[in-house]
Formats: C-alpha cells, structure tokens, sequence
C-alpha cells in the first residue's frame, strides 16, 4: 500500500492534500458538511491506490513471437497477451515493449478494463535489415485507476530472443564433382586413386570412438588413425568463411562482409539439402564437425551462427587452415574469401586436397568502397593475380563485384577450367 501511494498522479495528490486542508478547516471551525467532503476527498484516492495495489500482483503477460527466426528484410509478429489473475477488474493499462531501435519503434498500447479472469492479446510487427540476434522484452505495464488519481509501473522480466537470419538465395543444381553416389564404380575410382589403405582407414577426429582405432594404420603413419567401413558412404564439404577485418571494405548491409554471409547461408543450405555433410569453417570457430550434418538440425545450426557471426581481428586464415588440412580429406572445398594477399593465396593452393574440387568464392573488394587510387589499383592488381595463382592451382573461381548475385554466379561453379578474370572482363591487360 505504500507504494501505491507513492504512484499518485498529481491529481491524485491534489486530492489528497485538498481533503486533509478540508479536514483540518472542518474541525477547526465547526464545520459538519465540509469534514463530510474532506474525508470523500482523501478517501477517493486512498481507495485508487488500494485497488490498484491489489491489480498490480495481479496481472500476468505472455510473449510469444511468429516466427523466432526470420530472415533479414522479413516481419515477424510479437503477440502479448494480458491475463487478469485477480478477482477484481483491471483499471486502465499502459502497455510498452521494450524492443531494440534496428527492430522498429518502442510499441505502445492501452487496455481499458480487463475483466476478472479475462485476458487480452496484443500484436505488433518488427523487421530489420541487419542479421543479428535481438531481445525482445522486457514489457513494462502502467496501471491507472478509472480517475487517474494513480499510476504504478511494473517491469516484467521475461524476454526473448529475435534471430534474423543472413538472406538466402535459392541456388540452381550444378554438378560439383566429388558427390558419392555409394555405388560400387565410386568406390572402385577412389580406391584408384588414393589406395586401399587410405579407403578403409582415415585420421582421428574429436569424438570418434576410440574402439574404431585401426592401430596397424596407427603404427604406419604415426597418428591415430580410426576405420571407415563403418561410415555412411556420404558427399562431404567444407564451408570457409573468411571473417578477417582487414580482408574486407564496405559498412553495413551493403559492405562485402556482409554478402559474404549471405552467400555462406545460401551455399550451405543448398548442399546441405543435397545430402552434404557439411561443416563450416572460419578463421575463429568451427560449426557442424561432427556428427556428419546434415538436414534441418544443420540448416538451423548454421543459420544461427551465421545470424551472429561478427568480423575478427585475425590477420591470417592460421586456424581454418590447420583444420583443413587434419580433415581426414575432405571431397568438396567451397571458399568464399575477402582480399588476399599473394602468401595468403599460395597457402589456399597448398590446401586443395588432390582428388577433391575447390570452389573460391573471391571478391573483389576494391570495388566495395573509394580508396585513393594508387591503393585501389594495387589491389586490384592483387586480386587479378590471386586468380590467376589459385586457378592455375586447380581452383574453381568465381569472381564477385558489387552487384552479383548467388544464384546468378552459381553455376559456373561446375564448370572446371572457367576463367573467371576472362568471362568478367576484369583482366588487368
């Protein structure tokens, strides 16, 4: 009760004070009627505030939101629903949801008398164009009496989380290479090509049961090595996002990072549904090692990662490196890559698995904002020689400037030998 006091309007006060003077002038001089109005003045809003004391422990708010996953530049619905637990009427509400300023504006909404046991529901949409994971909540309820002699705030604690997710393009069936069918004429090219041994055994991974450990293998290579019969014959893939700060120009929805990520969605969900055990690597964290990922749990796995996913401040590509080359040899390499330097180019070559295709995803980033132009000149420079340098290393490469699309790109990735520099016009001579 006494913070309900405390939640007097001025009007309410007001009153309050007028009924004491009045009281007081009533006793003072004898007077019968005006003691009569001084006590309904200060009964009045002692009476608001009780009743709203007694609605304030009252009142229940659910949240709900359709759908928690949303890609960027898509609406979902917030929808509050008010439950009155209390006995008693609700008196006028005031309802605001606290919601980040990329999501919209900060909802407002008033409830006139909710009645004993009764509920009401809410909705607003909110929609952003950034990628992100944002809190919803938490939702603050004034409560007001029918005169307006009090007013008290309750701040509920729950919230939730808002994931917007990269945008993904539906990309068009290409033939890679490397997809295991399961078939026999499978088996037998890749027994030819790397050898019985290396068919029937691989390098230990995190997680694998140590009671498939073929200890002769181990013996003759000097590492754990773990038998295959046991696997699903199974397309895999690896999924490189560079990450680095400095490989990439350009600020918000609109900077080269940013398609990066959106291209990294699109490509992943795409072979995922193809049957792809795919696993993304970046300079900072490995997503979908292992189990083998594959289907729904994967795509809602990466697209989460993706939605939070941030530019390092790693200067070198170290760490996805070393995780290639401990893969067990991967079948399909897919990279999509900021600016590189001339050693960060020859490093990729070296991480072609012989048997398996390599797709570089390379953008040309001294397109993606101005730069004096000595600068963007020699990095154009570096980027027609990259290229050259990683297609003369059997890479596949797809040449990205401002503008390209996904899907519009994708199929030249099945064509082996394409020349991206050639077909783009993007030669330096």
């Amino acid at each position: 009760m006494r913070e309900a006091l405390s939640g007097l309007t001025t009007r309410g006060r007001a009153f309050l004070s007028a009924g004491m003077a009045a009281a007081v002038c009533a006793v003072l001089f004898g007077e019968r009627d005006l003691l009569r109005v001084g006590i309904l003045l200060t009964a009045l809003p002692m009476a608001s505030a009780f009743v709203v004391a007694r609605t304030r422990y009252r009142v229940a708010c659910v949240r709900r939101l359709e759908p928690s996953r949303v890609p960027a530049g898509c609406e979902a619905w917030v929808i509050l629903r008010m439950d009155n637990l209390s006995r008693l009427p609700t008196g006028l509400l005031l309802v605001e949801d606290r919601i980040p300023y990329v999501l919209g504006s900060r909802p407002r909404f008033v409830l006139d008398r909710v009645e004993p046991r009764g509920s009401r529901e809410v909705a607003y949409r909110v929609r952003s164009d950034v990628r992100g994971r944002f809190s919803v909540g938490p939702l603050t309820v004034r409560l007001t009496d029918p005169f307006g002699l009090v007013e008290l705030n309750r701040a509920f604690s729950a919230k939730d989380t808002l994931t917007v997710t990269p945008a993904v393009q539906a990309l068009p069936h290409v033939r890679l290479g490397g997809e295991r069918t399961g078939r026999g004429e499978s088996l037998a090219r890749s027994v030819a090509v790397a050898g019985e041994d290396d068919v029937t055994t691989r390098e230990y991974r995190h997680g694998d049961d140590m009671r498939r450990v073929h200890w002769r293998s181990t013996a003759r290579y000097g590492e754990l090595m773990v038998r295959r019969e046991e696997q699903p014959w199974q397309s895999r893939c690896s999924l490189l996002l560079d990450t680095r700060r400095r490989a990439h120009r350009g600020d918000g929805p609109g900077s080269s990072f940013e398609w990066a990520v959106s291209a990294v969605a699109s490509i992943g969900l795409h072979l995922s549904r193809r049957g792809y055990a795919t696993r993304l690597l970046t300079d900072v964290e490995t997503v979908g090692a292992t189990p083998d990922p594959v289907g729904v749990d994967f795509e809602n796995m990466l697209l989460d990662t993706l939605a939070a996913v941030r530019m390092s401040g790693n200067k070198d590509l170290r760490a996805p490196a070393e995780a290639l080359r401990h893969s067990g040899g991967e079948d399909l390499l897919v990279a999509v890559l900021g600016h590189l330097d001339a050693a960060e180019a020859e490093k990729l070559v070296r991480l072609r698995h012989g048997a398996g295709a390599a797709i570089a995803v390379l953008m040309n980033t001294a397109a993606w904002s101005p730069r004096p132009i000595a600068l963007q000149q020699a990095e154009t420079e570096q980027f027609d020689a990259n290229v050259r340098l990683l297609r003369a290393g059997g890479w596949r490469v797809l040449t990205v400037r401002p503008g390209d699309s996904p899907p519009a790109l994708w199929p030249l990735a099945g064509k082996a030998g394409y020349d991206g520099l050639a077909a783009r016009g993007e030669g330096g001579g």
